[in-house]
């Protein structure tokens, strides 16, 4: 791994308190927000502080005493509930891995940051991990792994309360700040590269997750709440389910968009007969021709069902399905270790047992029970 990335081996970790555990979301469904409203008992007149009538003073007794016991039982609620919420609470440990394969030089950088507020602090935990898949050099990837997080922080990503709208709109003016700034350097230094990408963001207990490009995101989901003491050695078959959306250029969405900037499709399925991807930051030579940034995004909510998520670029999945991925993953969790390993373990087998000859990544975010 290389040495400035940032790295979440050893000891740390971060808390994330889930919604309710019997709430069910699937990735592709929008968020929606909840807002806790909490009651506050009516101040009392200044008439009855200073004394009434017998049958008054009766009466503002009896009443003090109903709600000083409804407030007792809205306190021992949210205790219990709070409790309840602990109980069921997450430690998030991640990890990446990479390889350059059988390529001369590795052109893919990769974020892990536990603790992603930066010069942004505020009550919203905010975790972030992210894959950048270079292709025609390494710039493109290393200057958005250094400005990304930075630009969708000042765009607004909330900190105080959560507000998934406000969240998918940062990420998206992020993005878009990256690429804008990239293309200014790149002409200025006279280089093309580009870069696809895969990030997510963590906001306390909800999952975003933004891609362009071909480098994917899996979350590992049981198909029903796992009762037991241990998150990961649940009997259930984990279901896999991809969170992102590949662009190619040979996709009909893709195609038409890049032709209705003028760009052509070539029989082999790319862009102007050369690019691949369809989405991707950089990538100057091919903006006018239907090149663009911008990235979908999708949210859920962390609940017992989500174990862990993988993160990797197309080096990953070219070797790896979805399913082939998660069952990978799943049993060396199972056996103790950590993401560290877990991690190292899933990129050596793509490219030393499965013969994976580009540049492989791999981001492993696993999600455990306290």
């Amino acid at each position: 791994m290389s040495e400035n990335s940032q790295s979440a081996s050893g000891n740390g970790s971060l808390m994330v308190e889930p919604d309710q555990p019997n709430r069910k979301r699937e990735a592709d469904l929008e968020s929606h927000d909840v807002k806790l409203k909490k009651s506050k008992p009516e101040a009392r007149s200044a008439a009855d502080m200073l004394g009434g009538d017998e049958d008054r003073n009766q009466k503002d007794v009896s009443d003090k005493h109903n709600k000083e016991s409804e407030l007792g039982e809205q306190n021992n609620g949210s205790k219990q509930e709070k409790q309840k919420v602990e109980e069921v609470g997450f430690k998030i440990e991640a990890d990446a891995a990479e390889d350059k394969g059988s390529r001369h030089t590795m052109e893919d950088a990769w974020v892990v940051l536990l603790d992603a507020s930066l010069d942004y602090p505020g009550k919203l935990r905010c975790a972030h991990f992210a894959i950048y898949d270079g292709h025609g050099g390494r710039l493109a990837a290393e200057y958005a792994k250094k400005h990304l997080q930075k630009n969708v922080l000042s765009a607004g990503l909330p900190r105080e309360l959560l507000d998934v709208k406000a969240a998918k709109r940062a990420i998206l003016d992020g993005f878009r700040k990256t690429d804008e700034s990239l293309l200014q350097e790149s002409a200025s230094g006279g280089w093309q590269d580009g870069a696809t990408a895969v990030c997510v963001w963590v906001l306390d207990q909800t999952v975003l997750v933004a891609n362009i490009g071909d480098a994917k995101a899996v979350v590992a989901r049981s198909p029903s709440v796992d009762g037991s003491q241990n998150h990961l050695d649940g009997v259930n078959t984990l279901k896999a389910i991809v969170l992102t959306r590949e662009h190619k250029a040979i996709f009909p969405q893709e195609r038409a968009r890049i032709q209705k900037a003028g760009g052509i499709v070539s029989s082999n399925g790319r862009l102007q007969g050369r690019l691949e991807v369809s989405r991707a930051f950089g990538d100057r030579q091919f903006k006018k021709v239907g090149v663009v940034a911008t990235p979908d995004i999708h949210s859920f909510d962390l609940t017992d069902r989500e174990h862990f998520l993988i993160l990797g670029c197309d080096g990953l999945w070219g070797v790896f399905g979805p399913s082939d991925a998660v069952n990978f993953v799943h049993k060396l969790l199972k056996e103790g270790l950590p993401a560290t390993a877990v991690s190292r373990q899933l990129v050596r087998e793509a490219v030393r047992e499965r013969r994976c000859t580009d540049n492989c990544t791999a981001v492993v975010i696993v999600f455990r029970r306290k």
